[in-house]
């Protein structure tokens, strides 16, 4: 029979309202890139959504002055003036951190080497 399954995770657990954070669904760390699509002509905020893991304004014409070319761009966060025109793109980050390290320093003598944290 068919299979309906996901094949990828899709982080539901990693809410907009947090700004990065490992999904314990699957372990991968996730990032919150907030989004906006504005008009490239007059600048006026469109309405957007995810399109095949792009951003796309919903209309293929600006309300405002019917251009039909779009621009869009990141926000550092959401605030209550974007929030209606603003959509969340959830982006893995790999993890680059393959073991653990730990430094010795030496202090002149070999009998008092101290131990410093491992990053």
């Amino acid at each position: 029979m068919f299979s309906f399954r996901k094949t990828s995770c899709s982080h539901e657990k990693i809410t907009p309202n947090m700004v990065a954070g490992y999904c314990p669904d699957c372990g991968e760390y996730v990032k919150n890139q907030w989004m906006i699509t504005r008009c490239a002509c007059c600048g006026i905020k469109q309405q957007s959504r995810v399109m095949r893991g792009k951003v796309s304004a919903d209309t293929s014409y600006c309300r405002n002055c019917g251009s039909s070319s779009f621009k869009t761009e990141e926000l550092e966060s959401i605030d209550i003036v974007n929030v209606n025109y603003a959509i969340v793109l959830k982006q893995t980050v790999e993890n680059k951190r393959h073991g653990f390290i730990q430094t010795w320093i030496d202090e002149n003598t070999f009998t008092s080497m101290k131990l410093l944290p491992g990053y």
